[in-house]
């Protein structure tokens, strides 16, 4: 078959999987309907699971199982547009990694609110000004995200979703790299690029802000200042990559949880998260941690925070395997409260198991 006679078979078949797409198109604005009657969320993750399952499935090839998903991820962000646009908050501006792993999960088709800072992003989902939330919960160099973690202490937001991205720092600027006095970029980032920072500068001064996007943005405006960012900030702010992947490990990943107003139905791969706090006596974690035990609770995380509201007293936030709504978890927590002075259910979603 020639190049001609191929390309007319890609033409027919382009027009074909246009009528199929708005023969979707067409389902979708009937499911939107039946959504508004019963009041039922727009964004339903178990159901995107299993949907990413079922393709995963049936992709025989060749085309390659991450191009099919990125196709279906701006089908479903289509199918949210039809139903009812959703409103997404991220920690901006533009050009932060937030963003770009907001964009990764929900596409084009959604609006999108750059806000300034962690907390902020939890208040509108809270007020409903946002439907959904996206926000960094911990990276596999610098840990938990403190403001994150904080954050939970007095929201009432449910984690309803998590999200992987594999990320990678580059040195943004428009001077040479010798010729830098200041970096400016989040702590996170200086945590997770510690070692070649100090061995690159050794007298540039590093100066905490609330995004990359953000610390991209000052150095642009400023003589001799670069940036610790992804290179869709360089691209946006008229900065230079001076280096790239800059980061201490290569195997760099962070995880963004999705906040709503509602958590996920089970899908049978799931997490829970909790926050919780014990009294202070010898043992009180430990007691918590033998009950998982022997309800056969795998904990897949867990971090400290100190109360601000009573010296030497801690939240904890744990992430384990399960839904809350599993006879085991739903029997350990009730054996957990025991022990506990305070236990927040925070939400079950489902278990991220791909980078974005």
């Amino acid at each position: 078959m020639s190049l001609e006679e191929l390309r007319k078979r890609i033409d027919g078949l382009d027009l074909e999987l246009v009528k199929m797409l708005n023969e979707r198109a067409r389902v979708v604005i009937e499911i939107g309907k039946e959504k508004n009657r019963d009041a039922s969320p727009v964004y339903s993750p178990d159901r995107e699971k299993k949907v990413f399952a079922k393709l995963s499935e049936a992709n025989e090839g060749p085309l390659p199982n991450k191009c099919l998903m990125a196709i279906w991820r701006e089908l479903m962000s289509g199918s949210f547009f039809l139903e009812r646009p959703l409103r997404i908050g991220y920690l901006g501006p533009q050009g932060s990694f937030s963003y770009t792993a907001a964009m990764l999960k929900f596409g084009q088709s959604v609006e999108y609110e750059s806000l300034t800072d962690i907390r902020g992003i939890f208040s509108e989902v809270s007020k409903g000004h946002c439907d959904l939330g996206l926000v960094p919960i911990e990276n596999t160099t610098g840990g938990g995200v403190i403001e994150t973690l904080d954050s939970f202490t007095d929201s009432d937001v449910k984690i309803c979703a998590e999200v992987l991205m594999a990320i990678h720092h580059n040195i943004l600027a428009n001077c040479a790299l010798e010729e830098v006095e200041k970096i400016y970029s989040r702590p996170e980032v200086f945590a997770q690029c510690r070692n070649w920072l100090s061995a690159t500068f050794k007298e540039a001064k590093t100066i905490p802000v609330a995004s990359t996007a953000r610390a991209a943005q000052m150095a642009a405006s400023e003589l001799k200042a670069a940036a610790i960012g992804s290179s869709v900030a360089a691209e946006l702010y008229g900065l230079n990559v001076i280096c790239e992947h800059i980061e201490d490990i290569s195997n760099n990943v962070t995880r963004f949880l999705i906040i709503g107003r509602e958590d996920a139905k089970p899908t049978g791969e799931d997490k829970t998260a909790i926050l919780f706090s014990t009294s202070h006596k010898a043992g009180a974690l430990a007691d918590v941690l033998d009950v998982m035990r022997k309800y056969g609770i795998n904990l897949t995380n867990i971090e400290s925070r100190p109360s601000q509201k009573r010296e030497w007293e801690y939240y904890f936030f744990m992430d384990f395997a399960g839904h809350w709504s599993d006879e085991n978890v739903k029997k350990g927590l009730e054996k957990v409260r025991e022990h506990c002075l305070q236990l927040s259910v925070l939400g079950s979603f489902p278990k991220a198991t791909e980078l974005l």
